[in-house]
């Protein structure tokens, strides 16, 4: 059959005839073989516990772990970052492929990662060339392990590494691939900084709907707060339940080295560590890198300055996959501004996007340094280099110390937030940005009175509630605020106590209780008794005897979720004005734990939930039916994590009550439940990774928890393994030292 080609410009697909691949091989893979006698300890819930001879073994071993637990995954998202998944795997759900390769070869990933590449140091280039060879040699010695399809993507190289890792921070989380799509409503200029907080919908945190709200929680608690006088930090990351954004756990031992935490599959470091100095933990912030421009095209080019400039053009041919086996080529024709590539056009408009960070080659080694850190100077030393483009980070060490910091490469610009969140005049170099922020400018606090620092994607003001950042003393674009309920929650729950155990932390971690019931429901129930229907007092009557959490066997939390989806209008969290016109007491940033409060029009909220109860029942089959019922812990077909995917049966048959809920109504322990489909909601987003940490003496004392298990391989018995832990909610030992692990052991890879 014969090769047929699409050339993609950002207006049009066309057809033509022929063209020149280039091959899917990458770049020369690495030779490397690690020293005899170092191995892999997996143990009884597939954790791999990696005691390797020198530094260079040991990012062997874990490139070949991931592999062994991971391997489809792995490949695929490899492929994906390479601008290939689409040649080996079709188009995909919804052109989920398709769209990621148009994604990489616009914004020029491999380009720029070929660069970075060179760029890196000789030392820790070499531990990607040993990172890549593990995963070639696990490949190479099972190959009945990976599918044919996988096979494909082999060798994996050095290049592959990087690739994979600007793909995934600086082009799915500081600018995400649905800038891509065209807006093509007509824009109107917000009303000020306060009414669009947040309209960015190509954000990873803004809202598509009220329930998609994953994002993460992080907590670091000092000495003066902890009844054991040590510092704690709780790990909490909330993303999707599969595919690119699933974490591996592992522990990395070698000389010197005594590492324990998680990363996303195809990083060979650790994004969130623990070792017997310190630890950290990450979540996604409202830092806005992803600044757009419209271009104001003229005869020959675009108009900057009142000059005519010359667009810098580069094409980029991929293969695409058909379902008969045949392929047609499809043409990526990139235009650049001196903003950055044209990533769409709204009406006619090209809209250029300047990408932050995109000269900041150093993320992987900036991590590894912090891992590898042994006290607060030597971290912040590395916190300083910005490598890192966005997320919040949260520290803890065993010295007592504490730091939350808004990190993010922040352009240093005019204008406030909302300024922002919209296309700016891109034929002017008055909007241009002129460098970032420096580490000295950036929202942070380090060892607070309050005893703790803490987010759950909510902007850094109340990070040490009630030790508040002054808002005016920073830029006014470099971020929103908002009310956000699970970030209440926190603060209300590292707050009510004067000190906190280890054992309390645990128990505070897997807390259902709706921060948003207890804002509203007695005034609620009072106003159905001055105005209600016999159906909205039939419906309040459920809600005076719900315990106002989501447990399995919570009866009115179905209804209360159902009147809420109502009361918040359309966004997550309250982002917009929109999701505030309901509450008579507005958000007030400097009390996160009274405002928004208060019913503005309670007739209008009766109503609401007289509604509310001809849909619940509607949907659900009863006005108490309990939340386990509809809410079920399994993991099913929707394994690329797109709650567009059709759902498949539970696997391994493994489906039971759910417990936890959406983020945006105030609940900690956040599981964002898909469609309801067949009767019942299953998780798309939420908690999937999870490690506390106490800073005991002599040893560190940890538990962990990893929602979809330990690995994604077909098959394997590392994948439901762990869903009865969150049915009950109950927590993993962290096993550390050799005698524990030998003693829970399940295989062994020796080298």
């Amino acid at each position: 059959m014969p090769l047929r080609r699409r050339i993609l410009s950002l207006a049009t697909l066309t057809l033509a005839i022929g063209t020149a691949v280039p091959s899917i091989a990458q770049a020369k893979a690495s030779t490397y073989k690690p020293m005899k006698g170092s191995e892999i300890l997996w143990d009884k819930w597939g954790v791999p516990h990696i005691f390797a001879k020198n530094t260079k073994d040991m990012f062997y071993l874990y490139g070949y772990a991931q592999t062994e637990a991971h391997g489809e995954l792995l490949m695929h998202v490899m492929a994906g970052s390479r601008g290939r998944s689409s040649e080996i795997y079709g188009a995909g759900a919804n052109d989920r492929n398709l769209k990621t390769d148009r994604w990489v070869w616009l914004n020029e990933v491999p380009k720029r990662s070929a660069l970075w590449l060179s760029q890196q140091i000789p030392e820790f280039r070499s531990y990607l060339d040993s990172f890549a060879a593990g995963i070639n040699a696990y490949a190479a010695a099972h190959p009945d392990k990976l599918s044919a399809e996988a096979k494909q993507v082999l060798p994996i190289t050095p290049l592959d590494v990087i690739e994979h890792t600007q793909h995934f921070v600086n082009f799915e989380f500081v600018a995400g691939r649905a800038l891509m799509e065209p807006r093509n409503a007509t824009r109107t200029a917000a009303a000020s900084t306060e009414t669009a907080s947040l309209e960015m919908p190509e954000s990873p945190f803004a809202p598509t709907n009220m329930d998609m709200q994953d994002g993460s929680n992080g907590w670091a608690i000092a000495p003066s707060h902890s009844t054991s006088g040590n510092a704690m930090l709780l790990m909490n990351p909330h993303l999707a339940m599969a595919g690119e954004q699933t974490y591996f756990e592992a522990q990395l031992v070698a000389p010197g080295i005594n590492l324990f935490g998680a990363s996303q599959v195809g990083l060979p470091v650790m994004r969130f560590c623990f070792s017997d100095y310190l630890a950290i933990t990450n979540t996604v912030n409202t830092n806005n890198g992803a600044l757009q421009f419209d271009i104001k095209e003229q005869a020959g080019g675009y108009l900057y300055d009142g000059k005519v400039l010359q667009y810098e053009t580069s094409q980029y041919p991929f293969r695409v996959k058909q379902k008969d086996g045949s392929f047609t080529t499809e043409v990526v024709q990139v235009q650049k501004t001196v903003h950055g590539p044209i990533i769409r056009r709204d009406k006619g408009v090209p809209v250029a996007l300047l990408t932050a960070g995109l000269d900041k080659p150093f993320f992987l080694e900036q991590y590894w340094k912090m891992d590898t850190a042994h006290n607060f100077a030597e971290y912040q030393a590395q916190l300083r280099r910005l490598e890192v483009p966005m997320y919040n980070i949260l520290y803890a060490d065993r010295d007592g110390h504490i730091e939350y910091l808004f990190n993010a490469n922040v352009p240093r610009r005019t204008g406030d937030w909302a300024t922002w969140t919209k296309p700016v005049d891109g034929s002017t170099s008055a909007t241009m940005p002129h460098g970032i922020l420096s580490y000295d400018e950036l929202p942070k606090q380090i060892d607070p009175a309050s005893g703790y620092v803490q987010n759950s994607n909510e902007p850094p003001w109340d990070a040490a509630w009630p030790n508040m950042m002054d808002r005016s003393a920073y830029p006014a674009y470099i971020s929103s605020f908002f009310p956000l309920f699970r970030s209440d929650r926190a603060l209300r729950m590292l707050s009510e106590d004067k000190k906190i155990s280890f054992d309390m932390l645990l128990e505070k971690k897997f807390s259902t209780r709706m921060e948003m019931a207890d804002r509203v429901l007695d005034e609620l129930l009072a106003d159905v008794d001055q105005y209600g229907s016999p159906r909205a007092k039939e419906a309040a009557a459920v809600l005076r005897t719900w315990d106002r959490q989501c447990e399995a066997n919570s009866r009115g939390a179905l209804l209360f979720y159902t009147w809420a989806q109502k009361f918040i209008s359309t966004s997550v969290g309250m982002t917009t004005v929109a999701a505030q016109k309901n509450w008579a007491i507005p958000y007030d940033y400097n009390q996160p734990l009274t405002t928004p409060r208060g019913i503005k029009d309670p007739k209008l909220a009766v109503q609401m939930l007289a509604d509310a109860a001809d849909e619940t029942v509607k949907l659900y089959g009863a006005l108490d039916r309990p939340w386990g019922d509809v809410m079920k812990i399994e993991i099913n077909g929707q394994s690329d994590g797109d709650i567009k995917a059709v759902r498949g049966p539970a696997l391994n048959g493994v489906s039971l009550p759910g417990n936890g809920g959406y983020g945006n109504l105030g609940v900690f322990r956040v599981f964002t439940w898909g469609p309801l489909l067949e009767g019942k909601k299953t998780p798309i987003h939420g908690d999937g990774f999870t490690i506390a940490v106490e800073f005991t003496k002599p040893a560190v004392k940890a538990k962990s928890f990893v929602f979809y298990g330990e690995s994604s391989q077909p098959g394997s018995p590392f994948h439901t393994d762990e869903l009865p832990l969150a049915e009950k909610k109950q927590w993993r030992d962290v096993w550390r030292t050799r005698p524990e692990i030998l003693a829970n052991l399940s295989s062994r890879d020796a080298f």
